[in-house]
């Protein structure tokens, strides 16, 4: 079973569990604004009504790239996480190895903003 999270739009949540090859059970979610607050409880929701448990997720597909700067990194860093706290790979929708980075015993996806960022420090 392979868990999909796409949070690049920030309007909404599209949740999807993938099972040889086809989609299992799919989930959307209106979250303007909100996917901090909904993301976790709605992907426990959809493995709780798939009858399954976390275990038996055994990859986690992310949205790596997307519109909204804040919505695209709830997606990845819950994906990152979930996928580092089971034991399991993660990668992005696409298959794109370049923002997959590999360590000793976990991957992680990077985010792809499609655009520089324009982040200003106060010192």
């Amino acid at each position: 079973m392979i868990l999909i999270i796409d949070t690049s739009n920030n309007e909404e949540i599209k949740l999807a569990l993938e099972k040889d090859g086809s989609i299992f059970k799919s989930k959307r979610i209106r979250a303007y604004r909100s996917q901090a607050e909904k993301l976790l409880p709605a992907i426990e929701a959809l493995v709780k009504v798939s009858k399954i448990k976390f275990s038996g997720i055994k990859k986690i597909k992310v949205a790596h790239r997307g519109g909204s700067f804040t919505a695209l990194r709830i997606g990845i860093l819950t994906a990152n996480a979930l996928a580092y706290a089971l034991k399991i790979p993660v990668e992005t929708i696409e298959k794109d190895q370049k923002k997959i980075k590999s360590f000793k015993n976990f991957n992680i996806v990077i985010p792809d903003y499609n655009r520089d960022l324009d982040i200003k420090y106060n010192s």
